[in-house]
């Protein structure tokens, strides 16, 4: 959702007079995040889909019916609002449309968040008129000739974050180095665990934590910070938790000096946006382009591959070696070189040109 809704705003600069219309799925989570942006909808549209992978095969009957209803729909909503483009980032709702599109002649633009596509964009790119990536190994994926570079569409309200207002605004300490530890919205167990026993340590070695902690960790983990002293130790001033962040993302990430996460889409745009070292850790339990995005800044110099299951013994010691070295500065270097700023700009140029 936030690469398009940055797509949609660097579209909206370009195209001042541009209608914006969107689908998303029946129930889906979409509409909380559209309604928080500063963008105006012609029309909000819901067709029914759901997933194909990774689930029981009645499961995945009742899917296909789902997206046989979904494509009507979707068929009914183009031939009534008449886009001049589509444009798709992925999910089994974008099918029903991409099909839609395809039939009815309108083209469409992917754009593909991580390095390697999901088995959903598998099947959409046989519909899409063009493919937008995040990054040049990613082209391996598609026809020959369909996938552009444009790299990840950062919002302006990231770009416009600097160090000096995150400090005020997070209560930092300049003189302190800065983790950022975050799992997403919903949380990282391995990782909150892995922080709070390593806790006492990292603030006695001198750090400042801003902890994300997900809002399904978020009462469990102030009780264990609460037994480890925070309130009573002084220490502990320096620990930032909070359960999620929303427009202060960009000020966490121009506060950090380090960060620790998961290794979802947005780390391949927004840590080189800020020239942030990281130390990746991959959701296990789920299909592999976590561990694929890891990788990809990982052989470039930018980051730390670290395993789920490894973190209780080498995430103190990790930390405490970037920050001790010189080896921190060095991936700011390689991660600032992975910077493509105008992503944006370049998703909405695709949309424009396919557009006419």
């Amino acid at each position: 959702m936030y690469p398009a809704i940055a797509a949609a705003e660097a579209l909206f600069i370009r195209q001042p007079n541009a209608k914006l219309m969107f689908v998303g799925s029946v129930g889906g989570f979409e509409r909380p995040l559209l309604d928080e942006a500063s963008l105006s909808f012609e029309n909000y549209d819901e067709v029914r889909a759901g997933p194909l992978h990774g689930v029981s095969p009645l499961t995945m009957l009742g899917s296909i019916v789902q997206l046989i209803i979904g494509t009507l729909q979707a068929l009914g909503l183009i031939l009534r609002r008449k886009p001049d483009v589509i444009l798709l980032t992925g999910g089994w709702v974008g099918l029903p449309v991409a099909l839609s599109g395809w039939l009815l002649r309108v083209p469409s633009l992917i754009y593909l968040p991580d390095i390697e596509p999901g088995l959903a964009i598998k099947m959409l790119r046989h519909f899409a008129t063009r493919v937008a990536v995040t990054a040049d190994a990613s082209k391996q994926y598609f026809r020959a000739g369909q996938a552009v570079v444009t790299g990840y569409p950062t919002r302006d309200s990231l770009k416009q974050a600097t160090r000096a207002a995150a400090i005020e605004h997070f209560g930092l300490d300049p003189a302190r180095k800065t983790v950022l530890v975050w799992g997403g919205s919903r949380g990282a167990r391995t990782i909150n665990n892995a922080l709070l026993d390593a806790l006492p340590e990292l603030l006695a070695f001198g750090v400042q934590i801003i902890h994300v902690t997900g809002t399904l960790d978020w009462g469990d983990l102030q009780k264990r910070a609460e037994d480890l002293g925070m309130g009573r130790v002084e220490a502990f001033r320096h620990y930032h938790p909070y359960a999620y962040l929303h427009d202060d993302v960009g000020l966490a990430l121009a506060a950090a000096d380090l960060t620790v996460s998961r290794a979802g889409a947005s780390v391949l745009g927004e840590y080189p946006l800020f020239g942030l070292p990281s130390i990746l850790v991959p959701y296990p339990y789920a299909w592999r382009y976590q561990k694929v995005n890891a990788e990809y800044l990982s052989e470039r110099g930018a980051a730390i591959f670290m395993r789920d299951e490894d973190m209780a013994r080498d995430l103190l010691p990790t930390i405490q070696s970037l920050l001790t070295g010189n080896r921190l500065a060095e991936m700011q270097t390689h991660a600032a070189a992975l910077s493509v700023p105008e992503g944006a700009g370049n998703v909405a140029q695709q949309l424009i040109e396919l557009a006419g």
